[in-house]
């Protein structure tokens, strides 16, 4: 399955540091380290999830039926047993629940559903980052295969022309990040008032990193009334007002549990110097239980510098971060998920919505600005019921 062997080794190792002496990365805000520190529970003992519905509860069509029996889909999980109706029958919705849950199904099914009725009915997906615009358009592919339905992406990092050029087509679905959605707006390439359901996936996300003037003027485009939808795995007071503002009794729906999923065991590593960090950090790479290896750091810079550290160790590795072309990006992305690389450098950029089987090791090497981040960045492992770990380098001198 792996180039070459099952070690992360790609050739001999280097010794010295000479070439890592510069310092990279950035210092956070440090958070008490016993936030880290939480042992996995055995999934075992928790009941299986009985659903209220199954998918053809729904009334889903028969094309989506088939659709989602080629995907593997046995039944509704515990986001999309509560959301799918609510959102057939037109209401506005908060939705609540841990990443790996299906929310992404959660949303494009129901809609998907709703355009087999209305051909014309054209829906926005707003999110915070490129790589969540791919991982959606790829769903929503999926799910409305062979059912004349068309979707696109536009994001940063792509020629902007082909967009345009795209949304000549008419899609039904556009799937957008902020930044590049405000820019075709004002190249009139997009007509918003055209669409009747705007979905907004990982709300907290696009507030923490700055887009809510983007986002107000966006939605001040759209159709009125419309429908309006959010998802998010963490909705604080200040996000709940901002989505009040947006939409009017929306039904409110949480299948939260907790703020770190249960089957990731979580701790940290003690380091006096980057030296060290980095010792630490090639120790955890050669382990060869580790199938697959997240490692998260504060700024672009850092990604690229830890990167080349580790290429020079030996190690199968590739860097995420918003310097990288959208080519780049998607292909490190598909190079870790295909285990052609076992580790992947990435910024925050990666820590929200991404799914990625199998991570079975995340790293924070550098401590997250904030919990929410935390939670974020470690919910790429220990998904779908499966355990998975956790380590964050703390600095202690």
């Amino acid at each position: 399955m792996y180039n070459r062997s099952h070690s992360f080794r790609r050739g001999p190792a280097r010794r010295g540091f000479g070439h890592a002496r510069r310092p990279f990365g950035a210092k956070a805000a440090p958070l008490a380290p016993q936030k880290y520190v939480q042992k996995a529970e055995e999934v075992a003992p928790e009941a299986p999830f009985i659903p209220v519905h199954s998918f053809a509860d729904f009334n889903l069509g028969t094309q989506i039926l088939k659709n989602l029996e080629v995907k593997g889909y046995k039944q509704p999980t515990p986001i999309q047993d509560q959301v799918i109706l609510p959102i057939i029958e037109g209401k506005d919705v908060v939705a609540i629940a841990n990443t790996g849950t299906g929310k992404t199904a959660a949303f494009l099914l129901p809609v998907i559903q709703k355009m087999i009725g209305n051909p014309h009915l054209k829906a926005l997906v707003l999110v915070p980052t490129r790589e969540l615009a791919v991982q959606v358009e790829e769903e929503c592919y999926a799910f409305a295969k062979n059912m004349n339905i068309k979707s696109m992406i536009a994001i940063g990092g792509a020629g902007i022309s082909k967009q345009i050029y795209d949304l000549r087509r008419n899609p039904q679905f556009l799937i957008a990040t902020p930044g590049r959605l405000k820019d075709l707006i004002q190249r009139n390439a997009v007509n918003l008032s055209q669409f009747k359901i705007v979905i907004l996936d990982e709300v907290d996300r696009m507030v923490d990193v700055g887009f809510l003037p983007d986002v107000r003027f966006i939605v001040g485009k759209l159709a009125q009334p419309r429908q309006s939808l959010f998802f998010s795995a963490t909705v604080t007071p200040e996000i709940e007002s901002i989505i009040n503002s947006f939409a009017k009794d929306a039904v409110k729906i949480s299948v939260r549990k907790t703020e770190t999923a249960k089957t990731v065991d979580q701790d940290i590593v003690k380091v006096k110097s980057l030296k060290e960090k980095l010792w630490k950090l090639y120790e955890l790479a050669r382990d060869k239980e580790h199938s697959k290896m997240l490692v998260f750091v504060r700024t672009k810079h850092g990604a690229d510098q830890i990167s080349r550290e580790l290429d020079r160790e030996g190690f199968f590795v590739s860097a995420i971060h918003g310097n990288k072309s959208q080519y780049q990006r998607t292909r490190a992305i598909s190079d870790f998920k295909q285990g052609r690389v076992r580790v992947l450098v990435a910024t925050d950029i990666a820590a929200r919505g991404i799914d990625i089987p199998d991570i079975s090791l995340v790293v924070n090497f550098d401590e997250p600005a904030t919990y929410a981040d935390y939670v974020h960045r470690i919910g790429r492992t220990g998904r779908a019921g499966k355990k998975g770990r956790a380590l964050t380098f703390i600095v202690s001198r």
